[in-house]
C-alpha cells in the first residue's frame, strides 16, 4: 500500500534547473490545471500540484483497507505545524489548526478580556466580511465600539488608523493584502505602534501567505490567520492560526477541548483525567478536538515546495508577472486599480469599476463582456467588487500573462471598447 506523509521533493529529477525560468517551468508541471487553461483565479482557490493528489490518494487508500495509523495522522499534524511555522518564520507551538480564516479570527476576538468602551480599529471598506463581522458581534455583546477608518484609493489607510488609537483600543486589524483590489498593508508600520503600546494586532493574511514572503516577528503581529486553499494550495475546511507566545499565554480560550489541555506526554486522546489540567503551551491551546487529517496530508506537499523554493524567491517571480500583467493591462487601456505597477502590488490584479457589493457579474456592460471572452477562451478568473481580479502565483508564467493581454486586444479588436 502507498504511504502518506514526509517530505516530498518538487521533482523526481536529482538537481534544480539552473534558472529561476527553467526553474520554475519545473514547477509548473506539477500543476496539471495549468495544462489546458490560464489559471489566474488562486486569490479564490490555489491549484493542488499532483503530489498532494498523491498524497491524498495514498490517505484514502488506508481508510478504504480500514487499517488507518492514527499515531500516523498525529505525525502529520506535529509535522505540518512544523511546517508552516518555519514558512512564517514562527515556532511550532505559536501554530494552532483551525478550519478556516474566519474561525482563526473568531478564536482571537472571542479570547480576549473586553470592557464596555473598549475599541478595535480597522479599515471596514476593504476588509473582507469575514474580518468585519467578529467585531460588530463584540461590539453588540459587549458594547465594544468598532472604529473605521475609509480607504485611501482601495488601500488601507495605516496614517488614518494610527490616528484612531488610543489608550482603550485593544486590538488592530488587517489584511496583509486585501482581497479586492488586491493591493498590500504597510503591516509593519502597525505593527511596531502596536507592539509599542500593548495592543493585540491581528491580521487576515489568507491573500499573502504561500506568495509573498512573511516574518510574523519582523511584521509584529500578534495574530495571524489563514486558510489552505488559496496560496498554500491545499483544500477548503483547514487553516492556521498563529498566536504569539507571549500573547497566547496571556488569554483563556473562549472554547476548550482535549487537544487544549496538557495531560502530561503519552496521554492517550481518550483520557480524562482528574478534572485538573493545564492549558497547551502557546497556540496550542485554540486546537479543538480531531483534526481535518486530509487537509494536513494535502498541504504538506505545497509546504515542502514553497519552503524548498524559498518564499522571497516565489514572491519575486510572482510579483514580477503580477507587474507584467498590471503594465500591459494598463497600456490597453483598461482601468487598473492603482494604475502602473508598483510597490502596492502583490500577486492580484483588478481591472474595471469598482463597486463595493457586486461580486458575480462586474455590473459593467464592458467588463462582463471582457470577462466573458476571456473565461470563453480558457482563462479562469473570478470578479469581485465589480472589477476583473487576476490573482497568479508559482505554476503561472510569462506566456499566461501574454495570453491574457492577447486575449484583451482581440476583445478591444472586435468589439470596438476597452
Amino acid at each position: 500500500m502507498a504511504a502518506f506523509g514526509g517530505r516530498r521533493p518538487m521533482a523526481q529529477t536529482a538537481t534544480k534547473p539552473a534558472s529561476k525560468a527553467a526553474l520554475f517551468e519545473a514547477v509548473r508541471k506539477e500543476f496539471p490545471g495549468t495544462y489546458d487553461k490560464v489559471y489566474t483565479n488562486t486569490a479564490a482557490r490555489g491549484l493542488p500540484s499532483r503530489q498532494t493528489r498523491a498524497a491524498l490518494d495514498a490517505y484514502l487508500d488506508q481508510l478504504v483497507d480500514g487499517r488507518v495509523d492514527k499515531q500516523a495522522n498525529f505525525n502529520a499534524i506535529e509535522r505540518v505545524r512544523s511546517k508552516f511555522a518555519q514558512l512564517i518564520k514562527a515556532h511550532p507551538d505559536e501554530i494552532a489548526y483551525t478550519k478556516n480564516v474566519s474561525e482563526g479570527l473568531n478564536m482571537i476576538a472571542g479570547s480576549l478580556p473586553w470592557k464596555a468602551a473598549d475599541n478595535v480599529v480597522l479599515c471596514r471598506d476593504v476588509e473582507h466580511p469575514n474580518n468585519i463581522y467578529p467585531w460588530l458581534n463584540l461590539q453588540r455583546r459587549f458594547g465594544v465600539e468598532v472604529r473605521s477608518v475609509p480607504d485611501r484609493d482601495g488601500a488601507i489607510d495605516v496614517d488614518a488608523m494610527l490616528g484612531l488609537i488610543d489608550d482603550r483600543t485593544r486590538l488592530v486589524t488587517v489584511a496583509t493584502v486585501t482581497f479586492a483590489p488586491g493591493f498590500r498593508t504597510d503591516v509593519e508600520t502597525l505593527g511596531r505602534v502596536c507592539r509599542e503600546k500593548d495592543i493585540f494586532f491581528l491580521v487576515d493574511a489568507v491573500q499573502s501567505v504561500g506568495v509573498v514572503a512573511t516574518d510574523v516577528e519582523k511584521l509584529k503581529v500578534d495574530g495571524l490567520a489563514v486558510s489552505t486553499q488559496k496560496g498554500l494550495c491545499g483544500l477548503y475546511g483547514m487553516g492556521f492560526l498563529y498566536c504569539r507566545r507571549a500573547w497566547a499565554e496571556r488569554i483563556t480560550p473562549a472554547a476548550l477541548a482535549r487537544f487544549s489541555v496538557d495531560l502530561g506526554p503519552d496521554v492517550h486522546e481518550a483520557t480524562m483525567g482528574d478534572g485538573h489540567y493545564d492549558l497547551m503551551a502557546g497556540a496550542r491551546r485554540f486546537d479543538l478536538g480531531n483534526y481535518n487529517y486530509p487537509a494536513a496530508i494535502a498541504v504538506e506537499p505545497s509546504l515542502d515546495l514553497q519552503l524548498d523554493l524559498g518564499p522571497p524567491v516565489i514572491e519575486d517571480y510572482v510579483c514580477g508577472l503580477s507587474h507584467r500583467l498590471a503594465a500591459g493591462l494598463h497600456q490597453l487601456g483598461l482601468r487598473v486599480s492603482g494604475g502602473p505597477p508598483g510597490p502596492h502590488l502583490a500577486h492580484t490584479v483588478t481591472a474595471g469599476k469598482y463597486a463595493r457589493n457586486t461580486h458575480e457579474s462586474a455590473g459593467d456592460p464592458d467588463s462582463d463582456a471582457l470577462y466573458k471572452h476571456l473565461t470563453d477562451n480558457d482563462v479562469i478568473l473570478t470578479v469581485r467588487r465589480g472589477m476583473l481580479r487576476f490573482s497568479l502565483h508559482l505554476y503561472n508564467n510569462e506566456a499566461d500573462v501574454d495570453r491574457v493581454l492577447d486575449l484583451v486586444r482581440e476583445w478591444q479588436g472586435g468589439k470596438g471598447g476597452a
